[in-house]
């Protein structure tokens, strides 16, 4: 089950979501989903540097932390694909989980916020990493404080067994910045 707006700000006001800073409900609340504004951090990859990418080699020369200060924007580029952080962190409780959901006022411009990665566990905690990419033929100015996403939370029928902070593959808990990929752990 989606939760409506009403459960939204109950879970919100009960602390069994815990969002940080606080959203503006006048501003990010919708009918079923909040809107989480765009931080400062990117991280873009070096693709002049590297002749191809190869998921089980260290990440650490694959990608380059960029942060934007509030008064300028990030150029996304037609094509490009980057890392990028919320403003916003996000707590989890044991029986409810996140969709990551791109806003439509962005899509009309080419911007998508997730490849694959949509989904917030149960147990989550941390900011919202978005994969930011540019599917149009136009470089696009994202602006740090923007809304750029929007969540929508589901409930499970019982408590996670083991939630994501109880995870021993728990790769990107508590991550403060967009960190690249660690699938080359998993080997």
């Amino acid at each position: 089950m989606v939760l409506s707006d009403r459960d939204i700000k109950n879970a919100l006001a009960s602390g069994r979501i815990t969002i940080s800073p606080k959203p503006d409900l006048k501003v990010q609340l919708g009918s079923c989903s909040i809107d989480l504004r765009l931080g400062s951090r990117f991280r873009v990859f070096n693709y002049s540097k590297l002749a191809y990418i190869d998921p089980n080699k260290p990440a650490r020369d694959m990608m380059t932390e960029v942060i934007v200060r509030d008064d300028e924007s990030f150029i996304l580029q037609p094509g490009d694909f980057v890392l990028a952080t919320s403003i916003e962190s996000l707590t989890l409780p044991n029986n409810l989980l996140a969709r990551l959901e791109g806003r439509s006022s962005l899509g009309r411009l080419g911007i998508v916020v997730h490849s694959t990665a949509s989904v917030f566990d149960p147990g989550w905690e941390g900011v919202v990493v978005m994969e930011l990419g540019n599917l149009g033929r136009m470089p696009v100015a994202l602006y740090p404080g923007m809304r750029v996403c929007a969540l929508t939370f589901e409930e499970l029928s019982s408590n996670a067994e083991v939630p994501y902070n109880k995870k021993k593959s728990a790769k990107y808990m508590g991550q403060k910045t967009p960190e690249a990929s660690k699938i080359g752990e998993e080997r």
